[in-house]
């Protein structure tokens, strides 16, 4: 440790840390534009000149090491002076257009400019102009005019991002931000950019002149798309949702969120959203008011399993619902004497578990890990926040080591890519398991043929402390799925690392948790799919879209009896007879568990739009209407505290998360795994209309069509 004076204060920071980082220790807050946390120290625009004893001049907080019986002084003339020369100099080029522009109210240098700008300039020179440039459906380039050169967008993009889109060209004052050769920004976290920009260079296209800042409510909320349970800011104006922002919470997304999680508000207004119940009659959609609806609802639910019995019932349920809407739909399935109830629709194999199955560690653990494999994923873009974790991890030596099926640019340094048919995976993860056996002298239940690459993976993961086994989501969605996870679970076991499972959903695992999975007798959801049911509840899914089934989902479950679609969204109107309005995320209150098992609660953020109503409520009613006891709840947190006893944990406990396995009887190859593209992970993306106009979204389309 070093002790330096700061301001007449002592101050104990590590060896090699900066002066800014001693003055964040102490309190003191030193004025910069350059300087993030979360970045590399660029030293650039020079805002946090400070005053140290028997230095020359100035020098940068950010950029200067601290040296035992350093005196730093932040607030003396000297520094002031040197700073409110810096902002001088910043404000010589800066359009005045503070008026419209959308930073404003929340800028960082109109902040600094209040308390160490002039209230003139010297410079009477023309400001000079920058050229409008289009990036893209997500970020505005349109006043890179104001940009002040901090190249934080820059290092975003090299450090967090692992793709440089963004670079500065020419020297001085010709120096501009921009792309290569007119390219696109396409990261799938490029939004982040837009937040760490401490001017107006950056802004959001889909919000842009659409509100001011200090007419915004803000928030708090929890992403309901993938599995990181990224904590978010939802701003609103006059009932709508506006805008996005991260919420930051190191445990979890630090400081960042995914593209997916800051733009798929704009499904929440969009055209497709479902007001009012319909029922079809006569194959014309007719709007009707709740009570007929739940009403045809429960009566014929009723003549079905008094035709049919309880086992013609079941329901498909999305992971992406909260914990709250899956209990309730549980419930109520199994109170009308069925076990066919499942989350799992784009599973393959519905072998049975014990326990819940997890990521295995925390998500802050992913940033450290010295050795890590990953199995049958696409993680930047099924997990883009997890993957900036590996990335952080990677950057400072982590061995990272992938078995796939395709090429595609994952932004980090692999060791070794075993790049290979979604068939042989099995093979290829049995090779690495010999390959370890064989290093370590153990016995080893897998016969298989050792390859170099199988025996540099086994020779990395036996070397190292900090290691992990993953499985992704083409590894849980596979024909083979419960042989890949007993392969996989023995090669973490046989090498000391820990082994979980990336997950998919925002709750796929508090689906788990309240036995959202078909119990004793029932039917899972392949083959609720196939067409075994004769009444199926859809809870906030479209089987096309979400299904392993696609679009043969429609015509089975077209056949069915009756076909109850809870959706926000005018959903499955092709196979259903029943749409009921529900509540999006944004407009209920809930819970999500996130892939390390982090219970997450959120409130409603604005009022549910028409007659929709919260899914959980509906739920509620319907199990009151058909007579089932225990649906008396007055609150989400009723419901909570139904399922946990009492007040819900931060963490689920220890001895329900479990990613134990026993070895399975081998199922056939069958087909590739079903897995989501970035943007068709659920109804919300799907119908975020900037989201869809990416170059991701523009290639998934190609590869559907």
């Amino acid at each position: 440790m070093v002790e330096i004076e700061l301001d007449g204060k002592k101050v104990e920071v590590l060896e090699g840390s900066m002066v800014m980082h001693a003055a964040e220790k102490a309190g003191t807050y030193i004025p910069h534009f350059c300087y993030h946390k979360k970045l590399s120290i660029a030293a650039n625009c020079r805002m946090c000149l400070v005053d140290i004893e028997k230095a020359p001049k100035p020098m940068p907080a950010c950029a200067t090491p601290v040296t035992n019986g350093m005196v730093v002084h932040t607030k003396s003339e000297k520094a002031i002076k040197a700073q409110q020369s810096v902002m001088e100099f910043l404000l010589i080029n800066h359009p005045l257009d503070c008026p419209i522009c959308d930073q404003g109210g929340e800028c960082q240098l109109q902040d600094l400019a209040v308390g160490y700008g002039g209230s003139n300039s010297r410079y009477e020179e023309e400001k000079r102009v920058v050229a409008i440039k289009d990036v893209g459906p997500l970020i505005s380039m349109q006043e890179m005019s104001r940009c002040i050169h901090c190249t934080r967008c820059v290092r975003f993009g090299q450090e967090v991002a692992g793709v440089m889109e963004l670079g500065m060209s020419h020297r001085g004052e010709h120096a501009e931000i921009e792309t290569f050769v007119g390219q696109t920004v396409d990261s799938e976290l490029s939004g982040n950019m837009i937040d760490i920009c401490p001017v107006g260079a950056l802004t959001s296209k889909p919000f842009r002149y659409s509100a001011r800042t200090w007419e915004l409510s803000r928030r708090k909320s929890v992403s309901p798309h993938d599995s990181t349970g990224a904590n978010l800011v939802v701003q609103v104006k006059n009932n709508h949702v506006m805008r996005v922002v991260p919420m930051e919470n190191d445990a979890v997304n630090e400081c960042w969120i995914a593209d997916r999680d800051r733009f798929s508000y704009e499904a929440l207004s969009s055209p497709d959203r479902l007001h009012t119940p319909m029922i079809k009659q006569g194959g014309k959609w007719a709007s009707v008011d709740w009570q007929t609806a739940l009403e045809y609802v429960a009566n014929g639910l009723k003549q079905i399993k008094s035709n049919h019995g309880a086992q013609a019932l079941g329901a498909l349920v999305s992971p992406h619902s909260t914990l709250e809407e899956l209990h309730l739909a549980a419930k109520l399935v199994r109170g009308l004497g069925s076990e066919n109830i499942d989350h799992r629709l784009r599973n393959q194999d519905f072998t049975a578990t014990d326990g819940v199955r997890y990521l295995g560690m925390p998500i802050a653990g992913l940033s450290t890990l010295q050795r890590v494999l990953l199995v049958g994923t696409h993680l930047r873009k099924e997990h883009p926040l997890f993957a900036l974790r590996v990335r952080q991890a990677a950057r400072s030596g982590c061995a990272v080591h992938a078995l796939r099926s395709d090429a595609a640019d994952w932004a980090i340094p692999l060791a070794q890519d075993v790049q290979a048919s979604s068939n042989d995976w099995l093979a290829q993860l049995q090779s690495i398991a010999a390959a370890v056996a064989q290093l370590a002298e153990v016995s080893c239940p897998y016969s298989a043929t050792i390859n170099d690459q199988a025996l540099a993976i086994a020779k990395s993961l036996l070397g190292g402390e900090r290691k992990a086994v993953l499985l992704g989501n083409g590894a849980a969605h596979h024909a083979q799925a419960s042989a890949l996870q007993a392969v996989a679970a023995w090669i973490a076991k046989a090498t000391g690392a820990s082994f979980g499972f990336l997950t998919e959903a925002a709750n796929t695992v508090g689906a788990q948790f309240v036995h959202a999975e078909p119990g004793q007798g029932g039917v899972h959801a392949g083959q609720m799919l196939g067409g075994a049911l004769k009444a199926v509840l859809l809870l906030n899914n479209e089987p096309e879209f979400d299904s392993a089934a696609g679009k043969a989902a429609l015509v089975q479950l077209a056949q069915a009896q009756m076909v109850v679609s809870l959706s926000p969204f005018k959903a499955n109107m092709q196979c259903a007879d029943v749409l009921l309005p529900i509540a999006p995320f944004s407009e209920t209150s809930g819970t999500f568990v996130n892939a390390e098992g982090r219970v997450q609660s959120f409130h409603a953020v604005v009022k549910p739009q028409g007659e929709a109503r919260p899914a959980w409520k509906v739920l509620r009613v319907l199990g009151n209407m058909m007579k089932i006891d225990g649906f008396a709840q007055e609150s989400s947190q009723d419901v909570l505290h139904e399922i946990f006893g009492g007040a819900a944990p931060e963490h689920l406990s220890a001895n329900r998360l479990n990613n134990a396995s026993s070895q399975p009887t081998q199922a056939g190859p069958g087909s590739a795994p079903c897995t989501a593209a970035i943007y068709q992970l659920d109804g919300l993306v799907r119908r975020a209309s900037s989201l869809q106009m990416t170059a991701d979204a523009r290639a998934s389309a190609e590869v559907h069509a």
